[in-house]
């Protein structure tokens, strides 16, 4: 009878080890993570005309082209009502799926750092854009004084004399996004085909390169 018993222990032990070892190689791996590059997004692109002191853009409709990080695409403007974007670009004007801009409940904050660097979001601090006050998460032009301390410009012009769009080093823009994920965002170029030295004469601007990492699960981490 002992020996029966301790046979019985000894099965039981097994199948339950076999068990744990079934569960533990089913167990999906992590997610690896890694920066994605969508390259010359149309930002609202209408050509200079200059006919007289100051060019001017009389074909510009000022519709904005919305994103999704968690699809990588562009989202029709036919889904704009709804939770399907999380970023939208119009000129140098950026919006989030939150606030007064979208039904949904994205909002933005700028970090100042380098993007592989950042490997956490935070949990709060983000701003959902409010076209009342005029405080947007991401400005599309200088603060103005008094400025808000969340009107954060993402682009210098270089100098009084240059009209040149050039991103700012090191402003990544962290988003918690319309479905409640994270995502980081840094942008490299508001020039078609990103050249590496733009001449504003020649190269069409509106045309938005970034990088981004966005976190499908339920953590701040990248």
């Amino acid at each position: 009878m002992k020996m029966f018993r301790s046979i019985s222990l000894s099965a039981a032990c097994l199948l339950f080890a076999l068990a744990m070892s079934s569960c533990s190689n089913n167990d999906p791996a992590p997610i690896a993570l890694t920066a994605v590059t969508f390259k010359d997004l149309n930002a609202d692109y209408a050509p200079l005309v200059f006919t007289g002191v100051a060019p001017t853009r009389p074909t510009q409709k000022r519709k904005y082209t919305f994103f999704s990080f968690k699809t990588g695409q562009i989202v029709a403007s036919s889904d704009s009502a709804t939770n399907k974007w999380d970023v939208g670009f119009q000129s140098t004007n950026i919006i989030f799926n939150g606030g007064t801009s979208g039904p949904g409940s994205a909002g933005a904050l700028v970090q100042k750092g380098i993007f592989d660097e950042i490997k956490t979001a935070p949990t709060s601090g983000y701003i959902l854009d409010n076209k009342t006050t005029s405080v947007f998460a991401v400005s599309g032009r200088p603060a103005t004084s008094p400025a808000s301390a969340t009107n954060e410009w993402w682009y210098s012009s270089g100098s009084a004399n240059s009209t040149i769009v050039a991103p700012i080093a090191g402003q990544v823009i962290i988003v918690k996004t319309a479905d409640g994920r994270y995502a980081k965002m840094e942008i490299q170029s508001f020039y078609k085909g990103a050249p590496a030295t733009v001449n504003n004469l020649s190269d069409l601007d509106r045309y938005y390169t970034f990088r981004y990492v966005y976190q499908p699960g339920n953590t701040n981490s990248f």
